[in-house]
């Protein structure tokens, strides 16, 4: 079974990653299990989303203790809290600018960083990255296909749907030049 973590801060699009990473997955034949945890009820205040995949269907009912994969919405959140769930066999995705080095005092981890805010940012989104990480998102798991996560970006994204998909592909492709 795959679990997974995503942090962001509310509004950043954490949940909706999340439910995008869901919808992806299913599609697939896979079986998901995604539920959301909030902070205050307000712009800003931390929020995570979980998801559980499998072949079989899934009949846990807990807290994911320790995370396969992570997705950190902004590296401000890349702290003592979120890394308990996490082991040095745990890819973490991390929206930033910086260099894999600066994270190396956090401890043995597998971080990659991914520029979300520069891809969105080259491709007309604004601040809005969720697209950007879930492409790289899907080429760290190495477990779906990117044109699958972009079918799922393209039938959901309210508006600048071509640019929510190129922010995507741009993610997954940045990625692997990368590593």
């Amino acid at each position: 079974m795959l679990e997974v973590l995503i942090l962001g801060r509310g509004g950043q699009g954490a949940q909706t990653a999340g439910n995008l990473l869901a919808q992806a997955f299913y599609s697939d034949g896979f079986y998901v299990q995604t539920f959301a945890t909030y902070g205050g009820a307000r712009r800003g205040t931390p929020v995570s989303a979980s998801l559980r995949v499998d072949a079989e269907p899934i009949r846990l009912r807990c807290d994911i203790e320790q995370a396969a994969a992570m997705l950190c919405f902004d590296d401000s959140l890349l702290d003592e809290n979120f890394l308990r769930r996490a082991n040095s066999e745990t890819r973490i995705v991390v929206n930033s600018r910086q260099s894999r080095e600066a994270f190396s005092s956090l401890g043995d981890y597998q971080i990659v960083p991914i520029d979300g805010l520069g891809i969105a940012r080259n491709n007309d989104m604004g601040t809005v990255v969720n697209s950007a990480l879930l492409g790289a998102f899907v080429a760290v798991l190495d477990q779906l296909d990117i044109e699958t996560m972009c079918r799922v970006v393209l039938a959901s994204a309210p508006v600048k749907k071509e640019q929510n998909v190129a922010a995507s592909r741009e993610g997954f492709r940045q990625f692997q030049m990368t590593h």
